[in-house]
C-alpha cells in the first residue's frame, strides 16, 4: 500500500509492506528512509522490505518530499528533518513501537530525531560517519546521542566510515564483509551480492528480535 503524507516540507510517500498476520502478529513498524542519492529502490532496503514482514515487523519505506517531487539534490538536513517530522504520524498509526531507520542520510535523519519522536529504536544502514577521505568531520555525536537502542550496519569498504573506524558507543554494529556505501561488493571477493545482503538482513532480524 502507498499512502501521501502531506509534510511541512511537501508530499512525502510511504510505501507499506505489511507483516503477515498468518504465523505472527504485526509487533514493531520500521521505518526506513533512503539515502542522499537514491530512493526506495536500494538493495538493502528492497531486502529488508521482503524479509522482515514474515517476522512480524511490518516495514515502511519513507520518501522523503523532494525525492517524491523528482529533485535530484537532497535539501539540507533541518528541512529533511522535517519531512520526517511530519511523517511520524502516519508511521506510529498502527499503533506498534516505531523503529526509526535508514540509509545513509536517512540513518542520520533517524538519529538526530529518534528521542523527540519517541522512536522505539533506531536502525543506521551505512551511517555516514565522514565524508570520505575527512575522518576528521566525524559525525559520531548523532549516532551516540540516539538515547535508544541502535544498530549499525556497515559495509566493511565503506569510504564514508569503516566498521573499525567507529568509536564505543551503546549501539550494536553488524558488519558487511568487502560492501561498499551501498553493501555491493567487488567480483574478487568470496561473497556475493545476494550472500551480503543475507548478513544484512539476518543481523537486523536477530536485532529485531531482540527489542523488547
Amino acid at each position: 500500500m502507498v499512502q501521501t503524507v502531506d509534510t511541512d516540507a511537501g508530499t512525502a510517500r510511504i510505501t507499506w509492506h505489511r507483516a503477515e498476520a498468518v504465523e505472527k502478529k504485526a509487533r514493531l513498524v520500521l521505518a526506513a528512509g533512503h539515502g542522499a542519492g537514491g530512493g526506495i529502490e536500494a538493495p538493502d532496503l528492497r531486502a529488508l522490505a521482503a524479509e522482515l514482514p514474515a517476522h512480524g515487523v511490518t516495514v515502511a519505506l519513507v520518501e522523503q518530499p523532494w525525492r517524491v517531487a523528482g529533485k535530484k539534490l537532497a535539501p539540507a538536513p533541518k528541512t529533511l528533518d522535517a519531512g520526517w517530522r511530519g511523517l511520524w504520524p502516519a508511521l506510529a498509526a498502527p499503533g506498534l513501537p516505531v523503529v526509526a531507520g535508514g540509509r545513509s542520510a536517512g540513518a542520520r535523519v533517524a538519529c538526530r530525531t529518534a528521542g523527540e519522536l519517541g522512536a522505539h529504536a533506531v536502525l543506521a544502514l551505512s551511517f555516514p560517519l565522514h565524508p570520505p577521505g575527512r575522518p576528521e568531520r566525524s559525525r559520531a555525536a548523532e549516532l551516540l546521542g540516539t538515547g535508544v537502542p541502535t544498530l549499525v550496519v556497515q559495509g566493511g569498504n565503506d569510504p564514508f566510515g569503516r566498521p573499525g573506524e567507529f568509536p564505543e558507543g551503546a549501539y550494536g554494529l553488524v558488519e558487511v564483509p568487502y560492501g561498499d556505501h551501498g553493501f555491493a561488493v567487488p567480483k574478487r571477493a568470496p561473497v556475493g551480492r545476494e550472500q551480503a545482503l543475507t548478513v544484512l538482513t539476518d543481523g537486523v532480524l536477530k536485532w529485531v528480535s531482540s527489542l523488547g
